[in-house]
């Protein structure tokens, strides 16, 4: 890491800020394409252009504390500076080694002791407020808006909720395309996609979210082309009760969502812009906003793939014993792990006792299970429901990390409320210490914890594979557009992997016998286009077993890498996707329902000599999902590789150096 002073500088210069006038300020990306101004006047306001093009129109922004006026109504600024700063940052789990963190920060301070923080990237910028008071807080409110000039269309995930609480929800729904003024009045969570004029394209999300509910947006009904920002109450009372009686369900909200620290700084509002759509597929904006690592030593942390039992319904074939959660069950698990070099099984719902997780069922024996699985040199991670493990989180992390267990995936909190977030870092926290992995499922997307608590693999808040088990929705597209949106928030619980692969007409959701949409390759692609430290192979080992040449082929994808390119796709179409680890690239295409053909560039290789193994949708593929053809190729930094991809298709290949 080099020196902080001989990276970062302060420039009071007019290409960096410039002060318009007394109560307006303007900063610039490094690179001037963008453009974010301040201004102050009774209210607050920002406003961003790209290449000259207006992207975000005059928005107020505000933030409530209980028993004042409001901050940024009437403001009146004490001081204003700028930073530029020019960092690298190292990441242990992640899908590129080193991060360029290059922006230039505006800093303005106001007399009634806070400030706000609003950065300019080459991709996009963020602000956030910064209180410096003594004691405590209660935030009434916080007013984010995002206002445009024209009534553009957008990908909007509306919350899943239930009938009782609009914010009690999953964060996992498929993405409905309409212009903004034909919003329903119901929230939506981040991160939304806007298409502009001219091909430009933005997203709204949020980062370094800590101690603070999240952020969902609403329509803003007075321009009916913008959104204001829409928060949960702070949960006053609370029943245990929901699936299987694992969650917290809130009965009754405060007028307030949140008490805090006086000195601290608030979750940052973040705008990323682009120009072209693969743009999206390798952003870092989360992840460079995110508080740094506060986890020293992270040799301990392994990613690596998961061999899964719940997707497959335990369903083996060819055994002596019968299936299910059972021991015998778990350690043909494992055998399979161990034969194909999979780093860990997962125990999902149903080994531990009823509505407590010291003692597992009669079943399972679970020592036995981690002693096993040690031999074979495979972790075990189990799963938990979040309210039973909040009942009694410190003695479970130090029971199960002495018995030798790696992680847990940790189910269905459905909130994120301030409550809620801070059970999500109290997790990460005791997890470090005891040197566990958690795998966030039943979450809300990921806001940057991963970085902070890089222990932290995985979060769901995603519209995954599982759906397939009851569901008929449009697959193939969806995992598109994940790969544009919901990936910019960072590492998605998926759970691809299936070796029953159909096409559309011959689909069809079965529970203990599920199947996937697409091809078989569309889902060897999803293996390299989707960012998951811990990537699960969702299928049975019996059909892995089958399809042992796609397993050893899937077996071989690392889960974090060293670099990463964007090679090509369109928003909602399709997405090309490059990972290099080591010597090898990965490199993983994957197709909506239309037929399409596309052209891979090479030239990322750099000079030398190389060879692909491709996957490539079979010329049968369109009607039988499971086609697929294996080949071999000489490859070299000027090839130009014709690609077909069938309808839901996908394609994949590794590339080794020889």
């Amino acid at each position: 890491m080099k020196p902080f002073s001989f990276l970062c500088s302060l420039l009071l210069c007019a290409a960096c800020v410039t002060t318009i006038s007394a109560k307006e300020f303007a900063v610039q990306s490094p690179d001037k394409s963008i453009t974010l101004k301040v201004s102050v006047d009774k209210t607050i306001s920002w406003t961003v252009d790209c290449n000259k093009q207006t992207v975000i129109m005059p928005s107020v922004i505000s933030l409530t504390l209980q028993g004042e006026a409001p901050l940024g109504v009437n403001p009146s600024v004490k001081t204003s500076k700028i930073n530029t700063v020019n960092n690298i940052i190292s990441a242990p789990v992640y899908k590129k080694k080193e991060i360029t963190d290059n922006y230039n920060e505006l800093i303005i301070n106001f007399k009634d002791y806070y400030s706000l923080l609003f950065r300019a990237y080459n991709d996009g910028v963020a602000y956030r407020w910064v209180l410096n008071r003594a004691g405590e807080v209660v935030v009434s409110n916080e007013d984010a808006r995002f206002n445009f000039d024209a009534n553009y269309a957008a990908y909007i995930p509306y919350a899943n909720s239930g009938a009782n609480n609009v914010y009690q929800c999953s964060f996992e729904n498929t993405y409905k395309h309409f212009n903004i003024g034909q919003m329903e009045d119901k929230p939506t969570y981040t991160p939304i996609l806007i298409e502009l004029k001219n091909k430009i394209k933005c997203a709204i999300t949020e980062a370094d979210l800590e101690d603070y509910p999240g952020m969902f947006l609403r329509l803003n009904k007075s321009t009916k082309q913008g959104f204001v920002s829409d928060f949960a109450p702070f949960p006053l009372e609370e029943k245990q009760g929901g699936y299987n009686n694992i969650q917290s369900l809130v009965t009754k909200g405060g007028d307030f969502i949140a008490k805090t620290k006086g000195n601290r700084s608030f979750p940052w509002r973040a705008l990323i812009i682009f120009k072209e759509d693969k743009d999206l597929l390798n952003n870092d904006m989360v992840y460079k906003l995110a508080a740094p690592s506060r986890v020293q030593d992270t040799e301990w942390i392994k990613p690596g793939q998961l061999a899964w039992d719940w997707w497959n319904n335990w369903n083996l074939e060819g055994v002596d014993f019968k299936a299910g959660i059972n021991t015998e069950t778990y350690k043909h698990y494992i055998d399979f792990a161990s034969k194909y070099n999979i780093s860990y099984v997962l125990l999902d719902e149903g080994w531990a006792a009823k509505g407590q997780l010291i003692n597992t069922i009669p079943e399972i024996d679970l020592p036995a299970i981690i002693d096993y699985a040690k031999s074979k040199n495979v972790g075990v991670i189990l799963w938990c429901g979040w309210v039973p493990l909040n009942q009694n989180m410190e003695q479970v992390f130090e029971h199960y990390s002495k018995m030798g267990v790696k992680g847990f995936k940790i189910d269905f909190m459905d909130r994120d409320d301030q409550k809620v977030v801070n059970f999500y870092y109290k997790v990460a926290q005791l997890g470090a210490q005891h040197h566990m992995l958690i795998d966030f499922h039943g979450a809300y997307k990921p806001t940057g914890l991963q970085r902070t608590y890089p222990n932290v693999i995985n979060f769901e808040g995603v519209y995954g594979m599982e759906q397939l088990k009851w569901n008929n929705p449009d697959m193939p597209q969806n995992d598109v557009l994940i790969s544009y949106i919901r990936m910019l928030s960072g590492p998605l619980d998926y759970t691809p992997g299936a070796m029953r692969n159909a096409s559309k007409d011959s689909f069809r959701p079965i529970v203990g016998q599920p199947m996937s949409q697409g091809t078989r390759c569309h889902q060897l692609g999803l293996y390299v286009v989707f960012e998951a430290p811990l990537c699960m192979l969702a299928d049975s080992p019996s059909n892995y077993e089958k399809e042992s040449e796609c397993t050893k082929f899937i077996s071989q994808i690392p889960t974090t890498f060293d670099q990463t390119i964007a090679l090509g796709g369109e928003v909602g179409n399709y997405s090309v996707i490059a990972r290099k680890k080591g010597n090898n690239w990965y490199i993983g295409a994957i197709n909506n329902w239309d037929k399409r053909d596309i052209t891979i560039d090479f030239s990322f290789l750099g000079p030398g000599k190389w060879k692909a193994e491709v996957f490539k949708d079979g010329i049968n593929a369109n009607n039988n999902g499971n086609d697929y053809k294996r080949e071999f190729l000489n490859i070299s930094d000027q090839s130009h590789l014709a690609v077909h991809l069938a309808e839901g298709g996908g394609w994949a290949a590794i590339v080794r150096a020889e």
